[in-house]
């Protein structure tokens, strides 16, 4: 069994400019896009994080020395060695997409479904990827924070559901 700084080393060691922090006794690494399906996969794998506790994402933009606009946020955590690791991929625009990890954590499967509808960012191979909390003709991703906090005047085109008294 390893402890959370041998995995952050040996991940350091085997893929390129993985950075590191740790704040209020978490600890989060940051992986290359082009590197975050290897690296969860090792974790995963090799490290026994075998619980994908959470994806999300956050949006940069505006924010203080922020040079990437997207954060998206992996939370794992191994049940066997009571360890847990937040794992960051940093993106911008255009390139908005990483490989899915459906296959990795039957689990994400409905997380990556809402950071897709929400912020934007495409799972590529991901099995169904749809919008799963906005009506398919929502054209736009509300949590990035450049959409209006009114919204864009789509709301109408929408159906309204009415329910039935009981």
């Amino acid at each position: 069994m390893s402890t959370l700084s041998e995995v952050v080393a040996a991940l350091k060691d085997r893929f390129a400019e993985v950075t590191d922090s740790e704040f209020r006794g978490q600890t989060r690494v940051v992986v290359q896009q082009s590197q975050c399906f290897d690296a969860l996969s090792c974790l995963k794998n090799e490290y026994g994080f075998d619980m994908l506790v959470d994806v999300t994402c956050v949006d940069y933009l505006n924010f203080r020395d922020a040079t990437d606009r997207f954060g998206l946020v992996y939370v794992l955590a191994g049940t066997e060695s009571n360890l847990q690791l937040t794992v960051r991929v940093m993106l911008n625009e255009p390139d908005l997409t990483v490989p899915s990890v459906v296959p990795l954590w039957e689990g994400a499967n409905w997380m990556e479904r809402e950071v897709w509808d929400m912020f934007g960012i495409r799972f590529e191979g991901h099995p169904d990827l749809r919008r799963i909390l906005l009506p398919e003709e929502f054209a736009a991703h509300p949590l990035r924070k450049d959409y209006p906090l009114q919204g864009r005047g789509e709301r109408h085109n929408f159906p309204v559901l009415t329910r039935a008294e009981a």
